[in-house]
């Protein structure tokens, strides 16, 4: 299939990395649907491309069933097959476990690994009459590295990252792949989550668009995973291998924030 012809639905597409994912699928020559829970900022992403491939906006809450039906539905009416799915919409809640109140959990987990497992699900006839077609879960290095602080948030991308490990498998023989991502931290509005840790680490901050582009790079790879270059790879390694060498090192970090 040429690639001018393939179509990508991208959540979370009205700012931050979802943005920058659309406009360097554009940049590609490959049609755009844009969701996000509001139509201003999905206009504004769809003005950054437009005249370059066809566009779709479509606004839905992608943790609200009825939203996720009508947008497999409005997909369905409009190309008839997708080649590829981001699931990109995701929630960062910051805060000790002791101050977690029951909606943020329920925000982040509804968000973060609900609605990628659903959306998995509910596209994969249209995604079966594009075979081959990819499922690109955009996760986080807190998906491998769990940092105190970001309990919730770190256990929803480990969660990511196993139902990415585990679609992979079970939807290899349909011709479907499943490109797990786990971009370090960002600059975006996000990021404020983030916001005493990266003043305290002094974390570089990557622009979404080199992360994009890292992103789509490894799609149009196949590659079953993406993580950024430098130092992040080492820490994951020794996450894997050593967890106690990482203990240690947090619990000075942890100490440095408290102080």
């Amino acid at each position: 299939m040429p690639r001018e012809s393939k179509r990508a639905l991208i959540t979370g597409a009205g700012s931050g990395i979802g943005r920058a994912l659309a406009v360097e699928a554009a940049s590609r020559g490959i049609r755009v649907a844009l969701t996000g829970r509001r139509q201003d900022p999905l206009d504004a992403t769809a003005r950054l491309i437009v005249g370059q491939v066809e566009t779709l906006t479509i606004p839905a809450d992608v943790t609200i069933g009825s939203d996720r039906r009508a947008l497999v539905a409005n997909i369905a009416a409009r190309w008839g097959a997708l080649d590829f799915l981001f699931n990109n919409a995701g929630v960062v809640e910051g805060g000790p476990v002791k101050a977690s109140g029951d909606e943020a959990l329920e925000r982040v987990f509804a968000t973060n690994v609900i609605a990628p497992i659903a959306l998995a699900r509910d596209f994969l006839p249209l995604m079966l009459r594009a075979k081959p077609a990819r499922v690109v879960n955009i996760g986080s290095v807190f998906g491998d590295i769990p940092y105190p602080g970001f309990a919730a948030y770190s256990a929803s991308k480990f969660a990511l990252r196993g139902f990415s490990t585990a679609l992979r498998r079970e939807w290899a023989e349909a011709g479907i792949g499943v490109t797990y991502a786990a971009p370090r931290a960002t600059r975006t509005e996000a990021a404020a989550a983030f916001s005493a840790l990266i003043e305290a680490t002094k974390m570089t901050l990557d622009p979404p668009e080199l992360v994009a582009r890292q992103i789509w790079d490894a799609v149009e790879r196949g590659d079953q995973s993406v993580y950024p270059r430098g130092a992040e790879r080492v820490f994951v390694l020794i996450q894997r291998l050593f967890p106690r060498l990482v203990d240690r090192a947090l619990a000075k970090q942890t100490a440095a924030l408290a102080s």
